[in-house]
């Protein structure tokens, strides 16, 4: 678990009943401009960065508005740009969910500051400059464009949110693209209200004792809560990382409880099984599980003959994927209904998947839908109704738990598409009883490339190769080749290994999803090897060879994500030159990586006039922490230096 389930730091508590402190909100002033700021020509934290948030300041307070709570949101900002490339900041957006125009937005004192004959001058927004647009879902989009931005300006702006909407407030970031040197966030929230809090990342964030105070104008003793970060980091992209929300810097909330004045209280997310039970409960969820004679007919002949279970979770598996045309939209709540969905053939993953595992059961399998997170949902740390977006199916045969996912014409019985291989997901039983199941493949993903070679006097190499593709690999290279044309497709292969040019291009087993994907093509290239004088250098990986390591930085913040195990096995022939004989050939190289992380062979040889290789590289864990990055680091550089040596070929 150590490898494959990485550390991300996070705290999990949730709002008191009560307290017994009081407290008064601290009044926060925030200093004027100065000249001082505007002759600043580098981030001092941080000289590459192109702006820097000076000032990013929140408050989220409660009204009553005719007997009804608004929730309202003010946000101030302040920055500074220092290079030209950070002029997108000077077009702030305001995002937000709308609701039928119950929910209302708007910025306000925006203003440049420029430094011009050592005097501070300022320009404010023209009204011209405001945009609005309403987006998909009753979401609403503002934007501005402040004027008069160059390199130096200082901007700021504020932003206020009244929505009736607050069973979720909107997440409140302390990390972003460009350093920030004062973050902070103030929440007052009626006692009434209570609420899950999730401080997700890695920054370190400053939180008062939480505490009462008394609002006069709502007459009501409200908790308060104040959080302040100073002189954060960027939020950098690393090779191989997972989605970034699930490592940068914030704060979530999710309302649990509500207990009105004389009335019964409400409870919403309290625990996993709760909130799996809540969603059981859902008419669009457990019904839909119910339901069963719209497939009753095509359900007996499709049985006929079948003893076996796994020949009837094949059967059912292969008729859903087939029958059914998934319309990309995601959720685990049925959207048109098991019925109509199978009527149109047409449905959103909980449709499709919800049928799937009801028409399992029906076979007498233990068949169970399985919440999920979408990889770039990103990942379902704690128990919320929003945590999850999708919906897979688990079926139990003997010892065994097979994932099943029928939206994809490439999947099988064992094989998710790669949206899905999102750490972990819940299992939910038909008596309300949830467990956490373990998404990610165990078992490595092979790609097989075999390589015949010759290479003429001028240093032309040419020849034949075969690429195998299994188990997840060939999955992404089917839904690949759905989604592309043949011509396209090659384009991008030509692009990948420079210099190449492919002739005679093949593929196999394109919808045969039990045997290997198949690519069979000749190629000319005239960039992989060196004559020098008599002397001919190439690598005997070819252009297969890896230029540089994904693995620069001297720490790694964030766990190494590989999406799932892999196997990358080269066996390539170089037929050696008339005239031609070889003076030196690297040596074999056999290393492995601690908990067994990974491997790479590395074995060569020559026979007679040619030179065979064996190279293997091995990954075990589709994710690895971030403790094991210097051993990764160090592996990478090893292999890759191997990689590079070059055979050396002398005419004679």
């Amino acid at each position: 678990m150590l490898k494959q389930l990485s550390s991300i730091l996070f705290f999990l508590f949730a709002l008191p009943c009560m307290a017994q402190k009081a407290a008064k909100i601290e009044n926060v002033i925030i200093p004027a401009v100065s000249v001082t700021d505007l002759k600043e020509t580098s981030c001092p934290a941080d000289s590459a960065a192109t702006a820097a948030y000076l000032y990013r300041h929140g408050k989220t307070y409660f009204e009553l508005n005719g007997g009804y709570w608004v929730m309202v949101t003010q946000v101030y900002t302040r920055v500074k740009v220092y290079k030209k490339e950070g002029y997108d900041y000077a077009n702030p957006e305001l995002v937000f969910y709308s609701g039928s125009n119950k929910a209302r937005g708007s910025f306000s004192n925006a203003v440049t500051y420029n430094l011009e004959n050592g005097q501070i001058v300022k320009t404010p927004l023209n009204k011209e400059s405001e945009f609005k647009e309403t987006l998909e879902g009753e979401v609403t989009h503002k934007t501005i464009a402040l004027p008069n931005v160059k390199e130096g300006s200082i901007i700021e702006y504020s932003t206020t949110v009244k929505t009736p909407f607050f069973s979720n407030l909107a997440d409140w970031y302390f990390q972003y693209d460009i350093p920030v040197k004062d973050v902070r966030y103030d929440i007052t929230i009626p006692v009434y209200f209570q609420y899950n809090i999730y401080n997700v990342g890695y920054v370190d964030v400053k939180m008062t004792d939480p505490a009462i105070i008394y609002n006069s104008k709502t007459e009501n003793n409200e908790f308060y809560y104040s959080y302040k970060a100073t002189d954060v980091t960027a939020f950098k992209d690393e090779a191989y990382i997972n989605n970034r929300e699930n490592y940068i810097g914030k704060l979530e909330h999710e309302l649990s409880k509500v207990q009105l004045p004389n009335r019964n209280p409400e409870s919403y997310a309290t625990d996993w099984k709760s909130v799996a039970k809540k969603i059981y409960e859902s008419e669009y969820f457990g019904r839909e599980l119910r339901l069963e004679g719209y497939y009753k007919d095509d359900f007996n002949a499709l049985m006929a003959g079948l003893e076996t279970d796994d020949a009837k979770m094949n059967a059912i598996f292969n008729y859903v994927q087939s029958h059914m045309h998934w319309n990309e939209n995601t959720g685990y709540l049925a959207d048109k209904g098991v019925k109509e969905a199978y009527k149109i053939k047409e449905g959103n993953v909980a449709d499709i998947n919800l049928m799937l595992t009801a028409m399992l059961r029906e076979a007498g399998l233990d068949a169970n839908p399985v919440l999920v997170s979408t990889r770039s949902h990103g990942i379902a740390l704690y128990p919320s109704r929003y945590a999850f977006n999708y919906i897979i199916c688990a079926v139990k045969l003997g010892n065994n738990l097979i994932l099943l996912d029928a939206t994809s014409k490439y999947t099988k019985p064992g094989i998710l598409p790669t949206r899905a291989l999102n750490w972990v997901g819940r299992l939910i039983k038909k008596n309300g009883d949830t467990e956490e199941i373990d998404l990610m493949p165990k078992a490595n993903s092979k790609e097989i490339i075999t390589a015949v070679v010759d290479i003429d006097s001028e240093g032309v190499i040419s020849g034949k190769i075969r690429d195998q593709y299994m188990d997840q690999r060939a999955y992404v290279h089917r839904e690949l080749f759905a989604e592309a044309d043949e011509d396209s497709y090659l384009e991008k292969l030509e692009k990948q290994y420079a210099g190449i040019q492919v002739s005679d291009y093949n593929k196999s087993n394109q919808n045969d999803l039990d045997k290997p994907f198949l690519e069979d093509y000749s190629f000319t290239n005239d960039r992989v090897a060196d004559v020098i004088g008599k002397k001919i250098y190439i690598s005997p990986m070819l252009f297969f060879t890896e230029a540089e390591t994904p693995f620069k930085e001297e720490k790694r913040e964030y766990p190494i994500d590989f999406i799932y195990p892999r196997e990358d096995k080269y066996l390539i022939t170089l037929k050696v030159p008339d005239g031609y004989t070889i003076e030196s050939l690297p040596q074999p190289l056999n290393i492995s990586m601690q908990e067994n992380i990974g491997s790479f062979k590395y074995n060569i040889a020559a026979k007679g006039n040619s030179v065979q290789l064996s190279a293997i590289l091995s990954i075990n864990y589709a994710s690895v922490s971030k403790e094991y990055y210097s051993t990764l680091k160090d592996f990478y550089k090893k292999m890759i230096e191997k990689q590079n040596e070059k055979i050396v070929l002398v005419k004679q």
